[in-house]
């Protein structure tokens, strides 16, 4: 029976995909057309990756302590589809704040909650290959979700945008109406193991979860990763469509979209291979490889100002994205498996590289006003190559977390 809620997880990781980024590079073009400045989006898109930095460890101490955890996703994508709408409605700039701001916040919870659905269906023994196929449903989305908001927003647009996020998530409500709330273990779902999870253990007052994550010095190890990862990251997509667009290179719509399915066909196979390659190697190789192609591509993104530089730039992106998109749930559901606060730790982690993907498009976009889009490509190289560097020094000194994680004796 619980096949039928696994092939359902796959339509919600599908149908979420348009729906968890928000607008994406999208609402970088979509204000130049509104006549904001480089830098002034930066600081946005910086206030907003705050706000949901801070509000990623509640979020996900939430999903560990809820029983509703298909309930969760639905209501925060209809928060999404509330503040699209707003902002297309009025774009103004109180208005653009507060919708973005909110939708950081509330995007904030669909990490933790996937995580918490997943491991809650298919355990600890299945996590490594079913974070595989869930990564690639949502490239799959996200390829599909953008090849049609370029051809809508080509034709129409970048309105056509916004409507197409008010239409995606109702694919996710239908899917997720299919996953049997029977079928989800909801202490498994938080990181008890199946022994514990099925005793009396599993009801009784477990530590505080910032004590749990204090604790872990693995944790925050990988925590410090991804904040320089995602410093040097964050920005490249959405500066790479406005340095297209600012030279007059391209049309908004269409390379941005374009943009995003070239990634994201890169991020399919590289997802499905990484899910294998966890369940027998472990995760430390995967974040290491995701790290020494960073540098190199924004190095090409700022040697190369051509919109056929959006190629190899973005393969290179799907390959770190694909990559990390597995390998970090699994360090962190190995790290902290028996604790019973893996979506807490989750949501911790990102909250940590929320401040990276946050100060990320500040840092570029000043950089980009003063000395141009090359420059910042090169700042941005500048901090992966710290990243690739921290990564290399910190994968011998995690062993805790080398290995997926693999049933125990007796569970």
């Amino acid at each position: 029976m619980r096949k039928g809620s696994h092939r359902a997880l796959a339509g919600v990781n599908f149908f979420l995909a348009d729906v968890r980024d928000g607008l994406g590079p999208f609402l970088g073009v979509f204000l130049l057309s509104h006549g904001w400045r480089a830098d002034d989006i930066g600081y946005l898109m910086t206030a907003a990756g705050l706000a949901g930095m801070l509000a990623t460890t509640p979020m996900g101490a939430w999903v560990d302590s809820s029983h509703r955890k298909r309930g969760l996703l639905a209501g925060a994508s209809l928060a999404l589809i509330i503040a699209n709408l707003a902002l297309w409605a009025m774009p103004v700039v109180s208005v653009t704040v507060i919708t973005q701001i909110l939708a950081a916040i509330v995007g904030a919870l669909f990490g933790p909650a996937i995580m918490g659905l997943t491991l809650g269906l298919v355990g600890p023994r299945g996590l490594p290959r079913q974070l595989g196929r869930n990564e690639a449903w949502n490239h799959a989305g996200n390829v599909a979700a953008a090849a049609l908001a370029g051809i809508a927003g080509y034709r129409w647009g970048l309105s056509a945008v916004f409507m197409l996020m008010v239409v995606m998530p109702f694919g996710a409500f239908f899917y997720l109406r299919r996953i049997r709330p029977e079928d989800i273990d909801h202490a498994v779902a938080r990181g008890l193991d199946t022994a514990v999870a099925a005793g009396p253990a599993a009801t009784t007052c477990a530590p505080s979860s910032w004590r749990v994550l204090a604790r872990s010095g693995p944790l925050r190890r990988v925590a410090l990763v991804m904040m320089l990862f995602h410093l040097g990251n964050a920005a490249m997509l959405p500066l790479l469509g406005q340095a297209a667009v600012s030279r007059g290179q391209a049309d908004a719509s269409a390379f941005t979209a374009l943009t995003i399915i070239v990634s994201q066909l890169a991020m399919i196979p590289v997802a499905l291979l990484a899910g294998r390659y966890a369940q027998q190697h472990g995760y430390w190789k995967l974040v290491a490889l995701a790290c020494w192609v960073l540098p190199l591509r924004g190095l090409v993104a700022a040697a190369w100002p051509s919109p056929l530089a959006l190629i190899p730039v973005q393969l290179m992106d799907g390959v770190g994205a694909g990559l990390l998109g597995v390998a970090l749930p699994g360090l962190v559901a190995s790290i902290l498996r028996g604790s019973g606060h893996v979506n807490a730790g989750l949501g911790a982690v990102m909250t940590i590289q929320g401040i990276g993907a946050a100060l990320s498009p500040a840092l570029a976009g000043a950089i980009a006003q003063r000395y141009g889009y090359g420059s910042a490509f090169i700042a941005l190289s500048a901090v992966a190559t710290v990243a690739l560097a921290e990564v290399s020094r910190l994968r011998t000194e995690s062993p805790a977390s080398h290995t997926a994680a693999r049933p125990r004796a007796g569970s």
